[in-house]
């Protein structure tokens, strides 16, 4: 067919047929980031034993999940922007090459040492390929209703990844060795590496030829990222103005206020500055730092509670996570039907508001709790709501995006979830553990102490939760869930990318297959 470009010229396109394989495709993409997001979190029921086997001190133990959220957390746009600049599916299949490598060194860790570097390296494979899969995503499936479905699969994966960690991490533990946790990623990055090159192309912005990256905007932002989130992980450990908390993050604050700076004088930005003039992507990327913040909270204070208060197993409460995966499940399929009837603000927004209700719910426990009648009911609510804002408000975080930047909003949302992640275990696991503290000091008994100071940081957690939800309702435009010129970079095409009116907008070769 013949269209009409902006300029007034004709050119012919091809109208592509959409390709079967895409739904492999997402399968694969899914899989993967599952895999990857798992072991954010399957480490933490293994601990103790991690600790006798490496011989960790207390201090030290943080590290093994503190790595991770630290290279991740302050990787991750540098990551989604390179996948535009070099390729996405190069840099998604360097991110597995890294991610087996690394697992592979933690799960034959001798020392304390390596299993930190190992989960460092985790967390860099995380910040590689996690944009890289979100950008190859959004442009495979170009129809805006297949797009919703297919982000709220991905994202649904992603969530239960996170929960589903805790019950691998119980069975692997006290069935087998807690280095199987690690040595179980193997054969899925095999897998991957040997079929995605076959389903997939390259892709990449289309680019002048004499644009370079901005390495300077590069090292100020993901040098600032990381300070900030060392400090924010610091301050689980000292207080708030102590030199460990304040020094990192004035450093990290100074850093990326030096990079707007550059990236407002940069002829080729790392990150163009009217990424974030949209309201609805600004909006729902802060209260992705709400939404984590509780949820990465809730999961790691109930685990405690369960084990140091209810004298819970770690196999056993591992099992007792597997309803919060069926729930966030139930919910992604509830978000991704409701979300082309009701609109994203509204899914996203309910979304919010109830999983707040759900923490509330969990936050009534005490130390005579059972598990039918005082954590299943919370888990449930907040699993089904949760799951039900995410494929809407992934929806909103590409709202807007070309595809010349799918794949740095991907890195924009996921910095702020690790952020917000980073940012819950040092603000709302602290107050629990404080406020425990004070009261055993003034002569509280400690299991009745330890289960106040949790249920405190849940009703914190569900009010940050609500809050979202408001300013979602307020702030949220209409979403239109069509990427813009879906088909500008295709691998082969030349000339600037274009932003077409929806009736000029041209249809390329699709990436799914050769």
């Amino acid at each position: 067919m013949t269209t009409v470009d902006p300029a007034g010229s004709s050119m012919d396109v091809e109208v592509p047929a959409q390709d079967p394989r895409r739904w492999w495709v997402l399968a694969l993409l899914s899989g993967l980031s599952f895999m990857i997001l798992l072991d954010m979190t399957v480490v933490n029921v293994a601990l103790p034993r991690i600790q006798d086997g490496l011989r960790f001190s207390d201090s030290g133990l943080t590290w093994v999940v503190n790595a991770y959220v630290l290279a991740a957390g302050g990787l991750l746009i540098l990551g989604g922007r390179l996948a535009d600049v070099f390729g996405r599916r190069r840099l998604l299949l360097t991110g597995v090459v890294i991610f087996a490598v690394s697992s592979a060194v933690c799960g034959a860790a001798t020392s304390p040492a390596m299993m930190v570097a190992g989960r460092f390296g985790q967390g860099v494979a995380e910040a590689i390929a996690a944009p890289a899969s979100l950008g190859l995503i959004a442009l495979l499936f170009t129809d805006p209703k297949e797009r919703t479905k297919a982000l709220g699969i991905w994202s649904g994966l992603v969530a239960l990844g996170g929960t589903s960690g805790y019950v691998i991490s119980g069975l692997l533990t006290d069935l087998t060795s807690w280095r199987w946790i690690f040595f179980i990623n193997l054969p899925v990055a095999v897998v991957v590496l040997l079929i995605m090159p076959r389903l997939v192309r390259e892709s990449r912005m289309v680019r002048a030829k004499n644009a370079g990256l901005d390495l300077p905007g590069a090292i100020t932002l993901t040098v600032g990222l990381v300070a900030i989130v060392y400090g924010l992980l610091q301050a689980a450990e000292h207080p708030w103005r102590s030199a460990p908390v304040l020094i990192p993050l004035v450093a990290g604050v100074c850093l990326l206020a030096g990079m707007l700076v550059i990236e407002r004088r940069a002829k080729d930005p790392l990150i163009p500055l009217g990424f974030f003039a949209n309201r609805t992507r600004t909006v729902v990327n802060a209260t992705s730092l709400f939404f984590m913040a509780a949820f990465i909270s809730y999961t790691f204070m109930l685990t405690l509670f369960e084990q140091h208060v209810l004298g819970y197993t770690p196999l056993v409460s591992g099992l007792a996570w597997l309803p919060l995966s069926v729930a966030i499940g139930a919910g992604i399929g509830l978000g991704a039907t409701l979300t082309p009837r009701l609109g994203v603000k509204v899914v996203t927004s309910a979304g919010f508001v109830g999983a707040g209700f759900g923490l509330l719910l969990t936050s009534m426990i005490d130390t005579d709790t059972s598990y039918p009648g005082g954590i299943l009911p919370g888990m449930i609510v907040f699993g089904l709501f949760a799951g039900a804002t995410m494929p809407a408000a992934t929806t909103a975080a590409l709202h807007g995006v070309t595809v010349q930047d799918s794949s740095l909003a991907s890195g924009v949302q996921n910095t702020m979830q690790q952020v917000g992640g980073a940012l819950g275990l040092a603000v709302l696991v602290t107050l629990a553990l404080r406020y425990s503290g004070d009261e055993i000091q003034r002569g509280v008994d400690p299991q009745v102490a330890m289960t106040e100071g949790y249920a405190l940081a849940l009703r914190v957690g569900a009010a940050l939760m609500v809050f979202g939800g408001l300013l979602v309702m307020v702030l949220f435009e209409r979403v239109d869930p069509e990427l813009r010129d879906p088909t500008a970079e295709i691998v082969g095409e030349t000339g600037a990318g274009r932003s077409w009116p929806s009736s000029a907008r041209p249809r390329g070769r699709n990436l799914a297959g050769a």
